[in-house]
């Protein structure tokens, strides 16, 4: 008997349920020709169609929506559940997509069900999938969410084939990366790969740009030498700062300590309290963000990174500020709808100007 599952989606394009049909045992089996074993030669390469390579990480979210926590030791019953695609990579590359921008997605997922599902959503935005990896040693990421009546969730998250990306994966794809124009990585992969990475594309003249997210008080600052972009919110920025910050001029000289570390643009986001730039060439701008009413803020860091990184390479004669507030902007229009990337804006949902 023939296994394969149905994903049953909500008008937004959300998976809300699965159904296996066939046998029930035989999900190793399962296998997409979207996806490209470790151990095989990638495709014919679309590299020259791109203009931006996201190495990163991909993860499946699974949510259940209950009363409250369980306590230790008991089950209790949900009220819902939902599927998504997430990750920050994913992310930041499926934003990019959808803003029109040429992307290339680097990753890798599990021989799962849960694979299939993430490349497949990401074709939908406009993302090349073609040097996404399949590993036959650990499963696709997953990010397993509890949230409660009152808003409060728990998260684990099994970071699986994303971890087990090496070095050697950006050497291979040293082709792809020196034909893009910008390589944007985050901090949910190795850093001896995410270092590599960088190595390459500084080595031949890539522009670099770095969401350390989520963010780590040990984190080796020695890799900011290889970033010429780095965003960063609150938290991460007390990390690699050790500096408190309660106030706008406590971010701003924190921001500005973050550039001896290698960096000539730092972005620090704040939330609702906008964001701050500062750049080498010595200024320093608050740049306050839209209020709209905020329905779910999930994923609006990354999609702020994957609007900035595109509007980098789609509109370089912005300056860095106009290029933040409208990278705000489009993220302010994720916040308004329910998930992460599915709420993510079209371009042509942005007005006619707004990106070109």
């Amino acid at each position: 008997m023939n296994f394969f599952l149905e994903a049953k989606k909500s008008s937004r394009g959300v998976v809300k349920s699965f159904r296996c049909k066939g046998s029930p045992y035989s999900l190793s089996r399962f296998h997409s020709p979207l996806l490209s074993s470790s151990s095989q030669k990638n495709p014919p390469c679309r590299c020259d169609m791109a203009d931006i390579v996201v190495f990163g990480s991909i993860v499946q979210d699974l949510i259940s929506y209950a009363n409250r926590f369980p306590r230790p030791g008991e089950s209790i019953r949900g009220k819902s559940f939902e599927a998504g695609c997430g990750g920050k990579g994913a992310n930041q590359a499926a934003q990019i997509g959808r803003l029109g921008g040429k992307v290339i997605m680097i990753g890798r997922v599990g021989n799962d069900i849960f694979g299939p599902l993430n490349i497949e959503n990401l074709n939908k935005s406009g993302v090349i999938t073609d040097f996404i990896e399949r590993s036959d040693t650990a499963g696709t990421a997953t990010a397993t969410v509890t949230v409660t009546d009152d808003g409060e969730n728990s998260i684990v998250v099994a970071l699986g084939a994303n971890m087990e990306i090496p070095p050697s994966r950006a050497e291979q794809l040293e082709s792809v990366i020196s034909r893009a124009k910008l390589v944007l990585c985050q901090y949910e992969i190795d850093h001896s790969t995410l270092k590599r990475t960088f190595e390459i594309a500084k080595k031949h003249n890539v522009r670099t740009f770095f969401n350390f997210a989520p963010g780590t008080s040990d984190f080796d600052k020695s890799l900011l030498k290889l970033v010429d972009i780095l965003s960063t919110n609150e938290n991460e920025t007390e990390f690699l700062t050790g500096s408190r910050l309660t106030c706008i001029e406590d971010v701003v000289r924190a921001s500005k300590s973050m550039l001896r570390f290698g960096p000539s643009i730092a972005v620090t986001t704040l939330g609702a309290k906008g964001v701050v730039v500062v750049t080498k060439a010595g200024t320093a701008t608050h740049i306050p963000v839209p209020r709209v009413k905020a329905i779910d803020t999930t994923g609006a860091g990354d999609s702020f990174c994957g609007s900035l990184a595109y509007l980098l390479v789609a509109r370089p004669n912005l300056p860095i500020e106009e290029q933040v507030r409208r990278a705000s902007l489009i993220a302010s229009v994720s916040v308004q709808r329910k998930g992460t990337q599915v709420s993510f804006p079209w371009a042509h949902e942005l007005p006619e100007d707004f990106l070109n």
